[in-house]
């Protein structure tokens, strides 16, 4: 089981806060949240099976409980909180500590989507930044996302992260191919 308090090995700060929001190193206390919005939202996740109880502890037991001891993780994952609450989460997954980038992996809380979204992002891009361009000096981080959600792609945008690719006819869904957009930002320090 996770300990109370989770500290990652390779970040010097662990908390980080804009206004209301801040993300914490992941929570184990947040686990049975996050697997019921994931399998809400399976549609748009790389996710291929339902979560249940007994496989979201083997993966927080077994995956997440590493991550904070390792200098260098393949991904580091942050419960998303909103006056102490938490709303989402998400953090830096497939690490590339060779070439310095990282992908953007973010979700939220299923019922507060509709309401919250592009202010969720904005703010979850903001922290996430300072995790990756400060604290761990990341020339590039991405969000690789199926063409599902074009409301994603204005608050990518307006956080000014560049469509850099288009895989077209990339995953089938329902029968259906559809894109894998690609959006990036460099880190300009």
């Amino acid at each position: 089981m996770l300990k109370k308090t989770n500290i990652y090995k390779c970040l010097k700060v662990q908390e980080f806060h804009n206004n209301s929001f801040s993300i914490v190193p992941i929570r184990f206390k947040d686990r049975f949240d996050i697997m019921n919005w994931r399998n809400d939202q399976l549609y748009h996740l790389r996710q291929t099976f339902l979560l249940n109880n007994e496989t979201q502890n083997k993966y927080f037991n077994d995956v997440v409980f590493k991550l904070f001891s390792e200098s260098k993780p393949e991904q580091i994952l942050f419960s998303f909180l909103r006056d102490n609450v938490c709303v989402g989460y998400g953090g830096l997954v497939h690490i590339d500590w060779t070439n310095r980038n990282a992908e953007i992996s973010f979700l939220i809380n299923t019922n507060l989507e509709s309401s919250y979204f592009n202010t969720f992002w904005s703010n979850f891009l903001c922290l996430i930044e300072e995790v990756a361009f400060k604290e761990l000096n990341l020339h590039k981080i991405y969000v690789y996302s199926f063409n599902l959600r074009p409301h994603l792609y204005t608050a990518l945008e307006n956080s000014n992260y560049l469509n850099e690719a288009i895989l077209k006819d990339h995953k089938l869904i329902s029968n259906y191919f559809v894109d894998v957009l690609i959006h990036s930002k460099i880190n300009l320090k």
